[in-house]
């Protein structure tokens, strides 16, 4: 299943990646141990707005250490209540997002929003329409089945999903006129529309979830990305992965794209975004600017730019460089990606077509030996989207540039 099958089925299964603040501003300022209704939250308290913003600020710019430092001032205040753990839990949240393929740090992640799941219900067992409670419970429950669900572990994410469904759908209910509520509603309804149009085996279970509406989604989304506090990051990359996934918009991806760069311009993720998405529509020339300054600060240590990005902007530098024949150079950035891809023993995305790109790059050179040697390593990996299907077709036929 390809990542952008995943986040799509994951977007329909329960809600996870529309309430889950992965990339953004989102739901977090501390809230009261005694609110109920939203209007008496501390997502209102002044402390709580400034400096969780200011958090959310540092951290969305990969600075980690001011960014806790933050929060825990808002954990100290509030000690019983799940916005502290939550939002620790960011940290650890972008320490993965960083490098899915390092799975070190998921147990911690785990272990803090089950400790925010444990906070919120002893505030849902002494009043069950606790507003901050559903909030964080919610939140919680979306997050961990987004993890689950990109660790293969569908069972668990689809009851984390379903289990939030009725929290945020909850939460956007009881506050329409709230633009930071109604965005788990509005994912929501564009992937309840979308996903089964795009994906049809997932048609099935659409029995189990209420009708979507891909209009009224855009609507909602928009307007937080117009109007949100706390999410109006979340809406933007949202709207982003709307726009490059699933509408195929150029316009609109580099839009969103471009906020985010210039909102939040020490961010690494939305920096690989932005090269991927001049790539994938076909902006070579621009795309390989933004990657071979990813490299830049890479190389010079910059928070953020990790090998994983540094692999995703070797290969994307390399696929264009074949586009534009020079397949010399685009061999010599694919031997550079091995190297690096060599410090984990799982066969990701990028070691495998990276690999299968080296038998390409010596087939249009008329090194053949050279390409049948690599599409057969190839054919030893773990299967990265239609990695082996190419390396046997040019088995049978060599490439041809």
């Amino acid at each position: 299943m390809t990542f952008a099958t995943r986040i799509a089925w994951w977007g329909l299964l329960g809600l996870a990646i529309g309430i889950s603040p992965s990339v953004g501003q989102t739901a977090p300022a501390a809230l009261t141990e005694t609110a109920s209704p939203a209007a008496s939250s501390v997502l209102e308290d002044p402390f709580v707005r400034a400096q969780g913003k200011a958090g959310l600020d540092q951290l969305y710019n990969m600075r980690f250490e001011e960014a806790a430092t933050a929060f825990a001032e808002i954990d100290r205040r509030h000690p019983r209540h799940p916005i502290g753990p939550f939002l620790m839990a960011l940290n650890t949240w972008w320490t993965i997002l960083s490098d899915y393929a390092d799975t070190s740090n998921d147990d911690d992640f785990f272990d803090q929003m089950e400790e925010v799941i444990r906070r919120s219900d002893r505030l849902l067992n002494a009043d069950p329409d606790h507003f901050d409670a559903r909030f964080f419970k919610g939140a919680a429950l979306g997050f961990r089945g987004r993890l689950r669900a990109n660790r293969g572990q569908w069972f668990r994410a689809s009851r984390d999903g379903l289990q939030a469904m009725d929290y945020v759908l909850g939460v956007a209910e009881d506050n329409p006129d709230n633009p930071d509520y109604v965005f788990g509603k509005g994912l929501y309804d564009y992937y309840a529309e979308a996903v089964p149009d795009k994906y049809p085996f997932v048609r099935p279970v659409m029995g189990l979830f209420p009708d979507g509406d891909k209009d009224a989604g855009l609507e909602a989304l928009e307007r937080t990305a117009r109007e949100g506090y706390y999410i109006q990051t979340e809406a933007v990359y949202f709207l982003l992965q709307i726009y490059y996934l699933f509408e195929r918009n150029y316009e609109n991806s580099l839009e969103h794209v471009t906020w985010l760069r210039e909102r939040h311009p020490g961010n690494a993720f939305f920096h690989g975004f932005e090269g991927r998405v001049y790539a994938s529509f076909g902006r070579w020339k621009q795309a390989t600017a933004v990657f071979d300054d990813i490299l830049v600060r890479y190389l010079a240590r910059q928070p953020g730019y990790t090998d994983a990005l540094a692999e995703q902007a070797l290969y994307f530098k390399a696929r264009g460089l074949m586009i534009a024949r020079d397949y010399e150079e685009a061999l010599a950035e694919l031997i550079k990606l091995e190297a690096l891809t060599a410090r984990t023993d799982n066969d990701t995305f990028f070691k495998v077509n990276g690999r299968l790109r080296q038998g390409m790059c010596y087939d249009a050179l008329g090194q053949r030996d050279l390409a049948t040697l690599r599409y057969r390593e190839v054919l030893r990996m773990d299967e990265q989207g239609s990695a082996q299907e190419r390396a046997r077709r040019y088995l049978e036929r060599p490439y041809r540039r």
